[in-house]
């Protein structure tokens, strides 16, 4: 299920190790591994509070360079040889075993020239998996032949259950690959937007954004509610310990503890981060620009408050770096939605109306912060554009230490509905009424709900819509039906006029009387 990855940029940055050294010393005595398809290192003590205790003491050592095999050979596997070499499924990691999940790793390459190491955890030890071309179908003269023994992989991917109904050989269900990325399938069976370990300063004005490297992965053991894995995160000015349990249902559930130790000092200090594409949609797209109708991998950020509020807030493609910020204190939970599910809205056979949704659920008290999204400019599909991500108020300076815990719920949909009318879509026009004059610098804004509570209205009483902007003036605004014959279809209907090309703030809700009915919309118009 792992599609090309040629048209995600941060590939172009990948990323991914350095050498560590063993946590903990050898053990004296050590049960044999009943892996036998793969060659495995001596064995080492391993545990997530070791692993802890490991970044604590490379945090106050100098950082050290990521492990790069071969260079010489590595930087002439472009991505057309690189997508001849794949893994033979014979030596896919716990094939051999009762674990239902095998892991198959990817190869080396032009861009994943950084070697991750990939250790097998059982009964408390952990032994590396040594690289061999033996592992891997490539052709005879392929100069990934020249590797060295023991060189490492780009990264790694969870085939699916050995019992499952599915052949495991020929689909996976989630990948890691390329500094910190990772993401999974969801309930509809594609992979889409990705997620990361941290997000440091991106975009952040006089700051260089910092892409740290899973430099070392623990696999297992295996547990009854799924597959275990722990990574070593090192970067320039941070080191960090991860701990996932990843589920398998019908879509896929990350539970994620990190600890994160810092020598550097960060802006924009991102936690749980979620990065995706946006190129276009219903609501702006340029003429004749490409002949689909919309292209994209999430059409919006979704948040549920502490204080139980519901937001919706529509991508946009800007024509500069726009950073937002929507402040919190312990939020329930965000994330990045595709929630545009018909494929006649995209008419393309990649399956953007499949690609998943993910949603962060916080554990714990995450304290005061807020919600930032970051949206940058693009001209295509092939770049990741749009990242959104939980900024804590702490300080993120030298000497400080961060522990979160959160689940991240990769569906086609939030987990949690809050029974509200949401909004489906968001669309902009000229101002003014038809068959008269356009006045200039007044644009009209049509936005689309459906829900339960509109389905439910009496005839002939109608939402009211409630509105409000960072500045401008409304007019024109009224909400009716849509005659489509999906009952709880309903729009709102409003004209803005601003002067200037500052963005302006804007808020949308609907009543029935006293009683809200409808989730929070909140757009970012760019006058042009």
């Amino acid at each position: 299920m792992i599609e090309k990855q040629d048209r995600r940029s941060f590939l172009k940055v990948a990323a991914a190790t350095s050498a560590l050294g063993a946590v903990g010393a050898r053990p004296a005595e050590a049960a044999a591994s009943r892996i036998s398809n793969v060659k495995l290192g001596e064995p080492t003590p391993f545990s997530y509070e070791a692993l802890k205790q490991e970044a604590q003491r490379l945090v106050k050592e100098p950082y050290r360079k990521p492990n790069i095999p071969a260079p010489e050979i590595t930087s002439q596997i472009d991505y057309e040889k690189w997508g001849h070499i794949t893994y033979n499924t014979d030596h896919a990691l716990f094939a051999d075993t009762k674990e239902r999940f095998p892991i198959e790793f990817f190869h080396l390459g032009m861009f994943f020239k950084k070697a991750v190491r990939i250790h097998a955890v059982e009964n408390g030890v952990a032994r590396e998996v040594l690289y061999d071309t033996s592992y891997f179908n490539m052709p005879d003269d392929s100069i990934a032949r020249q590797l060295p023994p023991g060189a490492g992989f780009a990264g790694f991917r969870i085939q699916e259950s050995k019992e499952g109904p599915l052949d495991w050989k020929k689909n996976d269900w989630v990948a890691f690959l390329g500094a910190s990325y990772f993401r999974a399938i969801g309930e509809l069976r594609q992979y889409g937007l990705s997620a990361r370990g941290v997000a440091l300063d991106t975009w952040q004005a006089g700051a260089s954004e910092e892409f740290p490297d899973f430099t070392h992965i623990y696999v297992g053991p295996e547990t009854e509610d799924g597959v275990v894995l722990h990574a070593l995160l090192e970067g320039p000015s941070i080191v960090g310990a991860y701990k996932f349990l990843m589920t398998r249902g019908k879509g896929v559930v990350m539970d994620i503890d990190c600890a994160l130790y810092l020598r550097g000092k960060f802006t924009r200090f991102g936690i749980a981060p979620l990065t995706s594409m946006y190129w276009f949609s219903e609501t702006v797209k340029p003429t004749a620009v490409d002949w689909r109708p919309e292209v994209h991998d999430s059409d919006g950020l979704s948040m549920w408050t502490g204080a139980g509020e519901r937001l919706w807030r529509p991508l946009n493609n800007p024509s500069r770096v726009v950073a937002s910020a929507f402040g919190d204190e312990n939020p329930k939970g965000f994330g990045l939605m595709q929630r545009d599910r018909s494929y006649d809205h995209y008419q393309d056979n990649v399956f953007y109306d499949r690609r998943p949704s993910v949603w962060v659920e916080p554990k714990g008290d995450w304290g005061k912060g807020a919600v930032q999204l970051i949206e940058i400019p693009t001209d295509d599909e092939i770049h990741d554009n749009i990242v959104a991500m939980w900024v804590p108020d702490k300080p993120a300076v030298p000497g400080a230490a961060f522990e979160f815990s959160y689940r991240l719920h990769w569906l086609a949909d939030e987990p949690y509905p809050a029974g509200l009318a949401r909004c489906v879509a968001t669309r902009l026009g000229n101002g003014g009424q038809p068959g008269k004059p356009r006045p200039k610098g007044v644009r009209k804004f049509m936005v689309e709900f459906l829900g339960d509570p509109l389905a439910k209205l009496p005839y002939g009483v109608k939402p009211e819509p409630i509105l409000w902007a960072s500045r401008g003036t409304f007019s024109y605004i009224y909400t009716e039906a849509v005659f489509d014959g999906v009952p709880g279809h309903w729009r709102a209907q409003f004209d803005l006029t601003v002067d200037g090309t500052d963005p302006v703030e804007m808020r949308l809700f609907l009543k029935n009387g006293d009683k809200v009915i409808s989730e929070n919309w909140l757009y970012q118009y760019h006058p042009f």
